[in-house]
């Protein structure tokens, strides 16, 4: 990012709920290291196709989505990436010319790691979550080969509706398990949180596992 953005200057945003701060900073910090001449800033609204429609029009280069509107913005583009495909869910726009991409960056994320580490897929894991992101996480485990795995998750709607839809079992809590793979996608353990001096996973369960993404 430029210290003084010009009429050159490449704009971003993001689409949220509730848009935050966190994400600006982060953005921004990286197009400064790599030189680019990009600007991040982020949005809110109440009337999401004017705002993919504004997106295209004006030219904004990419978008990150977050809730609420990562689904529906699906309807409202040109073409969507088999990430986003994958688990019916966007967190990226890509605006090339007009024409409007969806990613699901979750999800590639997770498939590009798994295949980094090399890790087996007849690996057995435990997955601690049931939202968005657990989502986009089992999805990858799943199309990645991962057949053995267990969802961990309080809601039980959501945490039987996850497992049913990738070829999981459910779980309230883990309890005496101890899979070599543990995955945790919930605040539990995040700085500044309600439960950030707590663990997702029992301390046996942690010092069995070989692997902790």
């Amino acid at each position: 990012m430029s210290a003084t953005p010009s009429r050159d200057t490449v704009l971003c945003i993001s689409l949220a709920g509730r848009p935050g701060t966190f994400g600006v900073r982060f953005h921004n910090h990286l197009y400064q290291q790599l030189g680019l001449d990009f600007y991040y800033k982020a949005m809110r609204t109440d009337d999401l196709p004017a705002a993919v429609a504004g997106i295209r029009a004006l030219g904004i280069r990419g978008c990150g989505v977050s809730m609420p509107y990562k689904e529906a913005c699906m309807a409202l583009v040109d073409e969507i990436d088999p990430s986003a495909a994958a688990i019916e869910s966007v967190n990226t726009l890509v605006n090339t010319d007009g024409h409007l991409k969806a990613y699901n960056t979750d999800y590639l994320a997770v498939r590009q790691l798994l295949a980094q580490h090399q890790v087996d897929p007849s690996t057995a894991f435990a997955l601690r979550g049931s939202g968005g992101m657990a989502k986009a996480v089992a999805s990858a485990l799943r199309d990645a080969g991962f057949a053995e795995g267990i969802i961990v998750a309080r809601n039980e709607q959501a945490g039987r509706q996850l497992a049913d839809v990738c070829g999981y079992r459910w779980v309230p809590e883990l309890g005496d398990l101890c899979p070599p793979m543990l995955v945790n996608v919930t605040p539990i353990g995040m700085a500044g949180g309600p439960e950030a001096e707590e663990l997702a996973f029992s301390e046996n369960a942690i010092a069995a596992a070989a692997r902790v993404f």
